[in-house]
């Protein structure tokens, strides 16, 4: 788990909703941004994945934007929103492993053919034969 915490940058607005005078007042929700091209902590093909996978949250300049709004404090939501970032970076560049085709064995295909038979007989005596 890479720490690329000091590359973040912050803007703070108005959160939305119920709160009162705290909502309409304090600047509490944190917007965090990460510009995802110019970063020093990754490799190209770490990069390129990151962009693959999170194509829908990088905006056209390149930058990874996150916003938190949960918590009434802006210190809290920039630890939040600071974590939610890390933990879905890290989430991107977990490789899957490639699938490897199989067949079912023999053993298997006489089996269920078998069963399709015991059931197509089963059906079969339920007709009413004159």
């Amino acid at each position: 788990m890479k720490d690329f915490t000091r590359e973040l940058s912050f803007k703070t607005s108005r959160s939305s909703g119920a709160g009162g005078q705290n909502v309409n007042k304090v600047e509490t929700s944190v917007t965090v941004m990460w510009p995802v091209s110019e970063t020093k902590m990754f490799s190209t093909e770490d990069i390129e994945l990151i962009k693959d996978k999170l194509r829908n949250r990088i905006n056209a300049e390149g930058v990874l934007q996150l916003t938190v709004s949960e918590s009434r404090t802006q210190l809290q939501n920039k630890k939040i929103a600071v974590q939610k970032l890390l933990e879905l970076v890290n989430r991107s560049l977990v490789r899957q492993k490639p699938r490897k085709a199989t067949k079912p064995s023999k053993r298997q295909i006489e089996k269920r053919i078998k069963a399709k038979k015991q059931i197509s007989e089963k059906k079969e005596q339920r007709k009413f034969r004159f």
